[in-house]
């Protein structure tokens, strides 16, 4: 029983060390993006990224952000609003999936520049592009020539400092990528996560992490499984088949979290103070059950598979 717990141990503090080299990589990348566009943000004069009630994020020209956040008034009976500060990028990762910041910015960014809707699935890609065939490259060419001009072709113009429609039209462009990088980033630190975890899985057997109405998240020995409902399609269960596509409905950061708490529960003993915690009525962080249950009901809103 002691090498099972051993094992059981391991592996929940490999979930806790993965969960915070996830937030101090995503803090790096995060810092790039808002140093690389500060310039931008101040010309635009901030940006409202998130304003879906109860939801509000903004950044403001100094890179400082605004959430907004709702709980009950045990007093009241009524539901208050408070706005926040936050002040560095280090707190928003805690707060945010950085793959969704950098959606909102892009989608701000858009809205600001008064883009049309991004095209997906059209018929005529180039058209939807906006390439012209001239720009294309035909059979017999030199690709690496045309690859040359078409790099020179597309580094920016200097900005002005009076052009706030080509600020917001560049930082949608490098909000979409780093929405992208951010994804890769997270579907590899999962992956990471699998091939060190397997064989202590292959001797524990697999781990339910999450099973809701709504999804089912579980740890076996070839990696995550999970099944989801996806908002526009209500009645039918998606299963996430990869790690890429593990990402669009969650953040590693509460998968990893969500497995440290699985396994403290299932075996107490490899975590004492987590069974403490629960007869004392506190969670294994000295948090009261009443608001561990409002900071998981919080998460819930928070989660995109919700």
């Amino acid at each position: 029983m002691d090498g099972h717990n051993d094992l059981l141990g391991e592996l929940a503090a490999d979930a806790a060390l993965e969960r915070s080299d996830f937030i101090v990589q995503s803090t790096e990348q995060l810092r790039r993006f808002l140093d690389h566009h500060k310039e931008r943000i101040a010309v635009l004069g901030g940006l409202t990224l998130i304003d879906d009630e109860p939801d509000y994020l903004s950044i403001a020209p100094d890179l400082t952000f605004r959430s907004r956040s709702r709980y009950l008034d045990d007093d009241t009976g009524e539901w208050v609003s408070e706005t926040e500060v936050i002040e560095s990028a280090a707190e928003l990762v805690e707060l945010y999936n950085p793959a969704d910041v950098y959606a909102a910015f892009a989608e701000a960014a858009r809205e600001a520049a008064g883009m049309p809707a991004e095209p997906t699935g059209e018929e005529d890609v180039l058209e939807a592009s906006g390439i012209s065939p001239e720009e294309t490259v035909a059979l017999g060419e030199d690709p690496y020539a045309a690859a040359a001009d078409s790099w020179a072709a597309g580094q920016p113009a200097a900005l002005d400092e009076d052009d706030d429609e080509a600020a917001a039209s560049r930082l949608y462009d490098l909000s979409l990528e780093y929405q992208e990088r951010s994804q890769r980033t997270e579907a590899s630190l999962l992956e990471e996560f699998e091939a060190a975890s397997a064989s202590m899985v292959a001797v524990i057997g697999d781990l339910i992490i999450v099973d809701d109405d709504d999804e089912r998240l579980s740890l076996t020995r070839s990696g995550f499984q999970a099944e989801v409902i996806p908002e526009d399609h209500a009645d039918e269960w998606r299963t996430l088949k990869s790690a890429d596509d593990l990402v669009e409905f969650y953040d590693p950061t509460d998968v990893f979290g969500d497995l440290a708490d699985a396994l403290a529960e299932a075996f107490p003993a490899i975590a004492p103070e987590f069974a403490a915690g629960s007869t004392n009525g506190t969670g294994a962080g000295g948090e009261s059950t009443d608001a561990t249950a409002e900071a998981a009901e919080a998460d819930a809103e928070d989660e995109p598979t919700a």
